[in-house]
């Protein structure tokens, strides 16, 4: 070999090997660097790949009524697993307790023998698998149960057992006063009502737990405790009442599917707090039946028809321009604003009529001529009025969705000469049921108004840690002389006019019936769709429970206000007041004064009359009498026949329910009540030949 081709060839090798030491020093100083300058974040990333901390929730908060009972609340369920590779779970102690754990999985779940958890554990083990699905949906007694058996007795490292805690909200009433609690199902459904409104304080606050990822990809604990407690959310009490919530609920029910009705709510509020007591929504289903599935009360804005007539009144008599005594000319219920004719709901004869007996027979014609007449020419003054009453405010019920009221202005594009005579019956404005409710109780409430609520308080641990703090106006809403004026017109609405229907001889109602022509997409009234309400209080001479009834869309043949909705009012209102103590509340008997004056007895049973008697140490010799006997007016006792079967269906009208259902059960027949106190319907008629087992229908209501 030449002498230059070996110093090439040693040129060559020399090249290669300062190539080599310079890659083995950069490779060397990578090293150092990677490990002493960036060591730690690559360890921290490996760390945050192995383990990490995952949320552990907080028990959610629960939800009562403001008589004690639980709403809503939040009930754990367990997901057992196994880890058939944990650090202490040797072949010996699988081998040994193997068979018995499977038996008593059996026995617990019953939902496999013995021999398939046996083989569904035994390859589990052999595949190596460290989450293994036992049972999801555990309760806490079955978890309890579990935690003693073979293997699982040794806990998550030694035995393998892991258990997975989750939360389902339950809502005990199911149905009742569902749309105004709310629900709570999963991250893709945004929760409503009140579980919505105070979600951040139901929720809590969430812990931490470390897991490490294994085999598969999953992550299992660490340890089998949490790095940071979660802290539970706080429970609400809110106002509803779950008695008069069931009250309403079953009313309306009826009297929609009576009256085949699209939709309806009915609200409670207590006049002098504003708290809800009863908030009710209904909707018809596809099937027929009715469920809450949209908050009418709250965020469903319509024109309210009549029932806002008590504002146009208010109007009148805040500026002084009319008394109740005045007069004017309905007309006989036709008159025509310009070219636009405007008419009373019900045909009548009358013309000139003070404003008294024009508000209650709740004529158009007659509110309407008053408001034109005062305030064509400042018809600002007008709409004014209205707004002072806060008619154009939320009402700011602790509930999402509520929408602002539409009164309309006089720069408002759409307001012409026709506005001013239909926005003063109703017309030309939007309100929600709340809203119009609240101006109502104002009136009840001498003058004051007060803002609805829900919330009564938060507890933590049984501990009163936030109370709601009553919200109030700052000045009355009217005069006391306008505010006498207005209770008495509504008195006389019940005892007088489009409501008398539902007058009683046991207490006092005051309210407004309304009926109202439903709008059309388009904007018009074609399709003659209604709305039926009533909006009062009760006892009209110191107001416990402002209340009002919505109809919508009635199409059995009666769409009346006072048809419709104003005996379902009184219904619920007599069920509350035959219920509540506090309107029974009688004074001490004067010893002095003279017998107690003994009641009419339609007829009974001669020793329940004895009883009853006794206890009103009434005296009245009824000894000798048969089984049953009556009692006139002037406190006489006098026999009736007893019951003859051979002539059918004894005639149990004017009876109350227990001697009812007594004469009846012993003719062999089953019995279905609808309402209270005595009975003025039954169905079949009396006298129908008796068959055993029959069905007999009662309809009860409070005699007037």
């Amino acid at each position: 070999m030449s002498e230059e081709r070996k110093r090439e060839l040693l040129w060559r090798i020399a090249l290669v090997y300062v190539l080599l030491v310079a890659l083995s020093i950069g490779i060397a100083l990578r090293l150092v660097y990677i490990q002493q300058i960036e060591g730690r974040r690559y360890l921290a990333l490996m760390d945050s790949v192995v383990t990490r901390y995952v949320s552990v929730p907080a028990q959610r908060g629960n939800i009562y009524s403001a008589d004690g009972r639980l709403l809503a609340t939040t009930m754990p369920s367990f997901e057992v697993r196994m880890d058939l590779r944990a650090d202490g779970l040797t072949s010996s102690v699988f081998q040994s307790g193997v068979d018995s754990l499977s038996r008593m999985l059996s026995q617990l779940f019953g939902d496999r023998s013995p021999a398939q958890y046996k083989k569904m554990l035994v390859q589990a083990r052999k595949r190596g698998e460290r989450y293994l699905l036992i049972k999801k949906n555990v309760t806490y007694a079955q978890l309890q149960q579990l935690r003693t058996f073979p293997i699982f007795r040794l806990g998550q490292f030694k035995g393998g057992l892991i258990v997975a805690t989750h939360h389902r909200r339950m809502y005990p009433y199911r149905r009742l006063a569902n749309r105004t609690i709310g629900y709570l199902r999963d991250a893709s459904v945004q929760p409503v009502g009140l579980e919505a409104q105070y979600n951040a304080y139901l929720t809590g606050q969430s812990g931490k737990r470390l897991v490490q990822k294994v085999n598969g990809g999953q992550f299992l604990p660490v340890t089998d405790k949490n790095e940071m407690e979660p802290v539970n959310g706080r429970d609400l009490v809110i106002a509803i009442n779950v008695q008069l919530q069931d009250v309403a609920e079953s009313t309306l029910e009826r009297a929609l599917q009576e009256h085949r009705a699209h939709h309806g709510c009915c609200v409670i509020m207590e006049t002098r707090t504003g708290a809800i007591r009863a908030l009710v929504n209904l909707t018809r289903q596809p099937d027929g039946t009715y469920a809450e599935d949209y908050n009418y009360a709250i965020a469903e804005s319509h024109e309210p028809g009549s029932t806002f007539k008590l504002a146009s009144l208010l109007a009148l008599l805040q500026d002084g321009y009319v008394s109740l005594a005045d007069s004017i000319d309905l007309n006989y219920g036709t008159y025509a604003f310009w070219n636009q004719v405007m008419r009373d709901a019900e045909p009548h004869g009358h013309r000139k009529v003070d404003v008294l007996t024009a508000f209650a027979l709740s004529s158009n014609v007659g509110i309407a001529r008053l408001v034109v007449r005062h305030y064509q020419k400042d018809p600002a003054r007008f709409i004014a009025h209205l707004r002072r009453f806060g008619l154009d405010k939320k009402t700011g019920i602790d509930l999402p969705g509520e929408p602002n009221p539409y009164i309309k202005s006089v720069k408002d594009p759409a307001f012409t000469q026709y506005s001013l005579p239909w926005m003063s019956v109703g017309y030309e404005l939007k309100l929600t049921p709340l809203q119009m409710l609240c101006f109502y109780n104002a009136i009840a409430n001498q003058g004051q108004w007060v803002q609805p609520y829900l919330l009564e308080h938060m507890e933590s641990y049984g501990s009163v840690v936030e109370r709601r703090k009553p919200v109030t106006a700052s000045e009355p809403l009217c005069s006391p002389q306008a505010l006498q004026a207005l209770q008495k017109a509504l008195e006389t609405v019940v005892s007088k006019g489009t409501a008398k229907n539902i007058k009683n001889s046991y207490y006092s109602i005051a309210g407004k019936t309304g009926t109202s022509l439903l709008a059309d997409d388009d904007g018009g009234y074609e399709q003659r769709r209604y709305l039926a309400s009533f909006v009062g209080y009760f006892p009209a001479e110191d107001p416990r429970y402002t209340m009002i009834v919505m109809v919508h869309e009635p199409s059995a043949g009666r769409y009346y206000g006072a048809q419709v909705a104003a005996p379902v009012f009184r219904e619920i209102a007599d069920k509350i007041y035959a219920s509540d103590l506090q309107f029974h509340q009688h004074p001490q008997r004067d010893s002095s004064s003279a017998a107690p004056k003994i009641p009419v007895v339609p007829k009974a049973r001669t020793g329940d009359v004895q009883t009853v008697l006794a206890a009103l140490d009434a005296p009245l010799s009824i000894q000798g009498f048969s089984e049953w006997i009556s009692v006139d007016e002037q406190g006489q006792p006098h026999r009736q026949s007893d019951v003859a079967w051979d002539a059918g269906l004894p005639d149990v009208r004017g009876l109350g329910l227990r001697n009812a259902l007594y004469l009846l059960e012993t003719a062999g027949c089953r019995v279905q009540a609808e309402g209270s106190g005595l009975v003025v319907q039954q169905w079949p008629a009396p006298a129908t030949p008796v068959r055993r087992g029959q069905v007999v229908t009662l309809q009860l209501a409070l005699q007037p």
